[in-house]
């Protein structure tokens, strides 16, 4: 049996709620749904039970997502709750921003290359002194994390046969106690060599935005596109997962300005206008080479916050 409409997952980019439970057709005040990746429809499941039928099941071939990207439409579980309207199921955002889920995905999909994914953010003013779970998705055997460079012990991915998938799937620190600073995870394979690490900080007050574009050159045919993520940063560099500023773009040069998102499933700016606020601390502008080749200059900009600017050559074929 091939599974064509497998798990169904919702989540919000960057969004966590607590505490981090399983739960069907979960609602919030805000009409977002949590990034831990537990919640979903009462019809559909979490990414591991969805993997554990396939590894158990011998008649199982394999999985269709629902779904790889977040939609216009169905916004489940918020289908009468305005202003919800495009969906949650995405590993990857309306935006085009990839969820956690997606490295959960990675982690199964792409043996070839090491994934270590560390979840949540880590700047939750007021939260100090309480229960803040830390997930790792990874495709290591276990993984170690360190709170403020104390270790908070080390996981092991369970085997087969094992009652919760999740113990299959993800490293899960469901105790650790937040307090500003930073999470570091070291990731180890089956015979105990380091793989991988990655850290996570707690940001300061936003102060510059940040452009970063998915290719550094475009060709002069006045359709090709680049995609430009905007990040709202503090004075290191850490993203500031809570900023909303509203970022106004300006293209000058060899092309023009098409279109912005922010994969927020409640936001109701256009796309076609050239400012949107910031969901989570991001958004991603798309901007059009014309057919005259130079350069693409893009500038963005936000009340209180040093400015971004980015440049990208365009060129004949």
């Amino acid at each position: 049996l091939l599974g064509t409409e497998t798990a169904s997952t919702v989540s919000s980019r960057g969004v966590y709620k607590f505490p981090a439970v399983l739960a069907k057709d979960k609602q919030y005040p805000d009409n977002q749904s949590s990034s831990y990746d537990l919640e979903a429809c009462r019809w559909s499941q979490i990414p591991d039970i969805e993997f554990a039928a396939q590894d158990d099941l011998p008649y199982a071939l394999g999985e269709f997502v629902w779904t790889g990207f977040d939609y216009l439409g169905e916004p489940t579980p918020y289908d009468e709750k305005w202003p919800s309207h495009s969906s949650y199921f995405g590993i990857i955002d309306l935006a085009g921003q990839p969820k956690d889920r997606y490295y959960l995905y990675r982690a199964r999909w792409n043996a070839a290359q090491p994934t270590v994914h560390l979840l949540p953010h880590w700047t939750w003013p007021g939260r100090e002194g309480q229960n803040t779970p830390v997930f790792c998705y990874t495709n290591a055997a276990s993984a170690e994390l360190f709170v403020n460079g104390k270790s908070q012990g080390r996981q092991t991915k369970a085997a087969a046969g094992a009652t919760d998938p999740q113990t299959r799937y993800r490293l899960q620190w469901k105790d650790v106690v937040y307090q500003p600073g930073t999470i570091k995870v070291v990731a180890y394979d089956a015979q105990g060599k380091t793989i991988g690490t990655e850290e996570v900080r707690t940001a300061g007050s936003p102060h510059h935005i940040k452009l970063v574009a998915d290719r550094p050159q475009l060709t002069a045919d006045g359709e090709d596109l680049a995609y430009v993520t905007a990040r709202v940063e503090d004075a290191q560099g850490n993203l500031c997962p809570d900023a909303t500023q509203q970022l106004h773009f300006t293209v000058s040069g060899a092309g023009k300005f098409r279109a912005v998102g922010n994969g927020d499933a409640t936001n109701l700016e256009p796309f076609q206008q050239p400012q949107m606020h910031a969901f989570q601390g991001q958004l991603v502008a798309i901007v059009q080479a014309s057919e005259a080749a130079g350069l693409l200059k893009l500038q963005a900009t936000a009340e209180g916050l040093k400015a971004g600017e980015l440049q990208l050559k365009t060129g004949k074929k």
